[in-house]
């Protein structure tokens, strides 16, 4: 990565800023190993493979949902929801992306889902970002580090998904 200097900001990042470790973006290298239960077991996993959960039927069940980006574009499908065993709650949505069908994870608290509607909006990444998300190494499981990188990519998108984004706002 190469930082570039001029009038109008003090620092600006040349190329692609997205999921390059910068600004909004940044992550830590903790460890690559998945978050563990008491039990010894990953504690971040797909509800498939977590028994005794369940949505809730009051709530909407975002598999199937298709995932909109900030542009209004279709990024993929939301395939499987990934829980918290520790924590009982949602942690992630598997997305399977548009263009390629690769699944790539993405952090409930970027993810707004409209039951009505029938998709998950998401304001921090454009439609086509979806493809470039950081993905897991092994699937089912989600490393301490993959989860860094794969908050920090959207951290980043909402800085720099939108070049208008970068603008000073009054």
């Amino acid at each position: 990565m190469k930082i570039v200097r001029d009038i109008s900001m003090p620092i600006r990042p040349e190329g692609d800023p997205m999921g390059q470790n910068i600004g909004p973006g940044a992550w830590a290298e903790r460890s690559n190993t998945p978050d563990l239960t008491i039990h010894g077991t990953p504690k971040i996993v797909p509800m498939a493979a977590a028994a005794g959960f369940s949505i809730a039927s009051e709530d909407p069940d975002p598999r199937g949902m298709s995932v909109v980006g900030c542009d209004g574009k279709i990024g993929g499908t939301v395939t499987e929801v990934w829980v918290d065993r520790s924590e009982p709650q949602i942690r992630y949505l598997e997305v399977e992306t548009v263009m390629t069908r690769r699944h790539v994870l993405l952090p409930i608290g970027f993810a707004k889902i409209k039951g009505s509607a029938g998709e998950v909006r998401v304001h921090a990444v454009a439609g086509h970002h979806f493809e470039r998300v950081p993905a897991t190494t092994t699937p089912g499981v989600v490393t301490l580090r993959e989860e860094d990188q794969i908050a920090g990519f959207y951290g980043g998108g909402f800085l720099y998904a939108d070049p208008s984004r970068e603008e000073p706002m009054v």
